[in-house]
Parts: structure tokens; C-alpha cells; sequence
């Protein structure tokens, strides 16, 4: 696996890519030409990065899954701080202009530059997670029913909470988060209407903080500790670790999301107080479309993943749900009325 961290000025960027050797981030440059005539595929990190443990290590998963696979050499470019659509289209410009093939942004911020960059290389395939708005006969647009995954979520807080509160902690001010929020607060109330959700933002735009500061999600999750909440949903990156922490210490639920983090390496000391997770399955949706591209089928256009075809769920990893089993049969019960149409998931608080 080939790291790209910052892209370098416009003078050097076409003739270096950084690389690593391990998943720590320690980089070398490489000539890309060297290589030019091996497969290889490209992912464009969100904010936060590799090793959120969440959002991103799951297009990471999907990544060194096709490496495995499909014997594609992988290259995966990490996020600057502060960082412009400009440097979101030089990134994206530089990995097309490698030969990787496809070339995938992970996350909605990467829309306008994927509409400036795709028509430019129009026998590279684009991928875009979590957005629909930019399309093209090249692009992929991958997109998944988070409300419908964060509404099973709200029913198991609600059965789960003795508190009768329980929390949802948003990274940034989003339409994206928004859709967690609303599924997730219509579950809670749709099972107990007595429940009180407590609603907070880390972040608001421009300001996308909310996605990668852990102090943040901490200080968030404390707050709503304090206001007696014993069961916290964050959606919110690598911040979200910092709500888990907080969660985990006063030994109250927590709800992940993206990837089962129960199962994240990095959250092990934590993995107790995870009661489940909402996982959208970025990783198959990144290697899917690899292997179309591979196969001389490239998918284009959106392509959803909602309940009905296990694109998102709710995880059972931890021992500790699987014996609730009365939260696991309104789960059940609530997934299936919602593939079965009884249940329509608001998108908007």
C-alpha cells in the first residue's frame, strides 16, 4: 500500500508520490513513472484521515480488500489541514494523471473537485462517497441510507436507556449528519416517546473540525453525560473516538458508526461500553467498484445502499447486545418494516 500525504507544490506534485511501508504515515517519495504500467487504484482520504477508526478505515478496508483480491497495487492520498477544493482537485488530478484507475474521493467535500477533475480523464473512472449532486459518464456516486440504519440505532438506545435520556453528538453541521440525527431521533421516539434526545453539533461549515478533534467529541459526550444521558450516538469521525472515550469512562453505551468499532483495533480499551454500531459498507462499495473497473464494466451513476440490501445495519459484535434480547427483537422487528415499507425514516430533523 503507497500513502500520498500532502500533494506538493504544482512544480513537484507530477513527479512525486509519497510512500509508506507501514500504517504509521512515515513516507518516502518515488518516482510514479516506475511503476506506471501496473494496475493500481487510488482512494482520497476525507478530514481525519486513515485511522479515524471509522468513516475512512472503512474505504481503507475496501482498498486493501481489492489489493488482496484483485492483485491491484493500492495508493491512498491523506487530507491537509485547512485545505481547499483546490487542493482536493490538484490531489485528485495527480492520482488520475498516475494511471490510477479508479480514482475515489471519500466524502462529500470531494464534489466539486470530482466535477472539475473527471471530465479532464475521461477513461478514468471517479468514485464519490456520500454525494450524488456531480455526475458524468465516469463517475460513481455511492451513496447509502444512513437514516435508516441510525433509526434501528434510536430503537435499541431507547430500549437500552434506564435514564430515560439518551444522546446523538453530530461532527459537522451537515445535510449528511442531519440524516443520522433524524433517523436516529425518530427511532428513539417511535419506540418510547418518554425518551429525551439530546442533540449537539461539534462544528458548524465552513468549519469541519467536528469531524477530526477527538477533544471535541469528548467534551460534547461529557456534557450530555452530566445531563444524565446513558446511551450516546456520535457521528462525527475521528472526533467521535473522543466521545467513546468519555462514554467508556463513565461506564454508560455507546453507539458507533460507519465501521463496527467494536471490532476497531485502535477503540479496544473501549470496546466494552460499544454497545452496537451503525455501518454503512463503504468497504464493499470501494471494492465494487474496483472490480467493476477491473472487469471492463465500470459502474457509474448512483448507486445506493439502504437496509434492504444490508448496505447499512446495526452490528451485534458485542456479546453484551446479543443478550438484550429484547432491544435485538425491536431491532429486527424495526428493520424489517422499514425494507418492508411500514416504516418510512425522516432525512431531516
Amino acid at each position: 500500500m503507497r500513502r500520498i500525504t500532502r500533494i506538493a507544490t504544482v512544480g513537484v506534485a507530477s513527479a512525486a508520490l509519497a510512500l509508506t511501508a507501514t500504517a504509521c504515515g512515515n513516507t518516502s517519495s518515488s518516482d510514479a513513472a516506475s511503476d506506471s504500467k501496473e494496475k493500481s487504484v487510488a482512494i482520497a482520504y476525507d478530514i481525519g484521515g486513515r485511522g479515524d477508526q471509522s468513516f475512512n478505515d472503512a474505504a481503507y478496508a475496501g482498498l486493501a480488500k481489492a489489493e488482496k483480491d484483485l492483485k491491484v497495487k493500492g495508493n491512498d492520498a491523506e487530507p491537509s489541514d485547512g485545505e481547499s477544493d483546490a487542493d482536493k482537485v490538484q490531489r485528485l488530478t495527480e492520482l488520475a494523471r498516475a494511471g490510477n484507475n479508479p480514482v475515489i474521493g471519500v466524502g462529500f467535500a470531494y464534489a466539486p473537485a470530482i466535477k472539475k477533475v473527471a471530465p479532464k480523464f475521461p477513461k478514468t473512472t471517479f468514485g464519490i462517497i456520500d454525494d450524488s449532486s456531480v455526475t458524468g459518464k465516469n463517475i460513481a456516486n455511492m451513496v447509502f441510507n444512513e437514516e435508516q440504519g441510525s433509526y434501528l440505532a434510536g430503537v435499541a438506545a431507547a430500549k437500552a436507556t434506564k435514564s430515560k435520556t439518551v444522546g446523538f453528538i453530530g461532527g459537522v453541521e451537515t445535510p449528511l449528519i442531519k440524516k443520522f440525527e433524524a433517523g436516529y431521533a425518530q427511532g428513539v421516539k417511535d419506540t418510547d416517546p418518554s425518551v429525551k434526545v439530546l442533540s449537539q453539533y461539534l462544528t458548524q461549515p465552513p468549519n469541519f473540525d467536528g469531524f477530526s478533534k477527538p477533544d471535541l467529541g469528548k467534551a460534547a459526550a461529557q456534557g450530555q453525560l452530566d445531563k444524565k444521558a446513558d446511551v450516546i450516538y456520535a457521528a462525527a469521525g475521528l472526533a467521535g473516538s473522543g466521545s467513546i472515550e468519555a462514554v467508556s469512562a463513565a461506564g454508560k453505551w455507546n453507539i458507533g458508526v460507519d465501521s463496527d468499532q467494536y471490532m476497531q483495533a485502535g477503540l479496544a480499551q473501549y470496546k466494552d461500553s460499544i454497545l452496537t454500531s451503525v455501518t454503512k459498507d463503504i468497504a464493499d462499495a470501494v471494492f465494487n467498484l474496483i472490480k467493476s473497473v477491473e472487469d471492463g464494466k465500470p459502474q457509474n451513476g448512483e448507486i445506493r445502499y439502504g437496509l434492504d440490501k444490508d448496505g447499512v445495519g446495526l452490528t451485534d459484535s458485542n456479546p453484551a447486545y446479543v443478550k438484550l434480547t429484547e432491544v435485538t427483537a425491536a431491532v429486527d422487528k424495526a428493520k424489517q418494516e422499514i425494507v418492508d415499507g411500514k416504516i418510512t425514516v425522516k432525512t431531516a430533523p
